[in-house]
């Protein structure tokens, strides 16, 4: 058991590292050892939820971050058209989204996903209750379709199976 959670302490700490090497850009020394301290400590504090690792398909999530930058771009786009127009077509509005997702790790990954893409954010969650802001209806279809719900659903396995 403890062989697996010191292989599960150097996945996971490898992983926030690349992250790390990748969002900062830096390759300087005292920034590396900083990443390599970050990541270790932040896989460490994780490491005993082990639901969530051993409940993720992770080839699945693989797909999930590049459509989730997808989703983040297009969003970006549509964001930028709406403040460049002059008549600033913007029709914000609270929505409220009540998932399908049982689980607090799925529910935790649904409402960051959607605070990533821009003209949204996930202002409270209650339970399996959401409260999102929206732009406009474009922004928040992707909410108000499920299909983002769904999307994270796939990655995960319903527990007590394999």
């Amino acid at each position: 058991m403890k062989s697996s959670r010191n292989s599960t302490l150097t996945i996971k700490t490898c992983t926030f590292f690349l992250i790390w090497l990748l969002l900062s850009e830096s390759f300087a020394g005292l920034h590396v050892v900083l990443g390599v301290v970050v990541a270790f400590g932040v896989a460490w504090l994780n490491t005993d939820r082990s639901s969530t690792c051993s409940s993720i398909r992770g080839w699945r999530m693989l797909w999930y971050f590049p459509w989730l930058v997808g989703r983040i771009l297009q969003s970006g786009c549509h964001l930028s058209m709406l403040i460049l127009n002059p008549a600033l077509p913007i029709d914000p509005k609270m929505i409220r989204h009540r998932t399908e997702l049982q689980d607090d790790d799925h529910i935790v990954l649904l409402g960051n996903s959607i605070t990533l893409t821009p003209g949204t954010i996930t202002v409270e969650v209650d339970s399996q209750d959401l409260v999102i802001h929206a732009m406009d209806d474009s922004s928040a279809a992707d909410v108000t379709s499920r299909r983002i719900e769904q999307r994270i659903d796939s990655v995960f396995i319903a527990r007590g199976t394999k």
